[in-house]
């Protein structure tokens, strides 16, 4: 079963329950970026792209956060915390931060990075290996943090 399935059969999961209206009502804008970005691109999307679109889509909730806690909207931000939550069911299991550390360490013996100055070799690396599962800013803390020690 593909993502877009899964999509597909919860939605209609969530028509059926009496509180399913916050989780439809996500999970339609979530099928909304996918079939926008396939119209775009011209093709089916794989899983792979739809993990990007699913990302993408928490990353803009988790970036308006911290502007609705500054703004008194606790309500505003209680709504987004759950959508955030509908959206990571269908993420991968998430790395720990120890597993992305030996995931930097093991690209920086493979590119011989040396120093914070080989920090793009790196990351150009190890983000396809971290894709979906880790945070781009935890990874790239991490890297920071390894190669300036180097």
């Amino acid at each position: 079963m593909t993502l877009k399935d899964s999509l597909s059969a919860d939605m209609k999961a969530a028509m059926k329950e009496s509180q399913g209206k916050e989780k439809l009502s996500t999970l339609r804008l979530l099928k909304s970026a996918i079939q926008y970005e396939e119209i775009e691109k011209g093709h089916e999307l794989s899983d792979e792209e739809v993990l990007g679109i699913i990302t993408r889509e928490i990353k803009k909730r988790q970036d308006v956060i911290p502007d609705y806690r500054r703004a008194g909207r606790e309500e505003a931000v209680n709504k987004i915390l759950e959508e955030i939550s509908f959206l990571q069911n269908y993420l991968p299991q998430q790395l720990t931060e120890t597993e992305v550390e030996n995931l930097v360490m093991q690209v920086i013996r493979e590119t011989g990075a040396r120093g914070p100055k080989d920090m793009g070799v790196v990351m150009k690396a190890i983000m396809p290996k971290t894709k979906g599962r880790a945070d781009g800013k935890t990874v790239n803390h991490i890297v920071k943090r390894l190669l300036e020690a180097n």
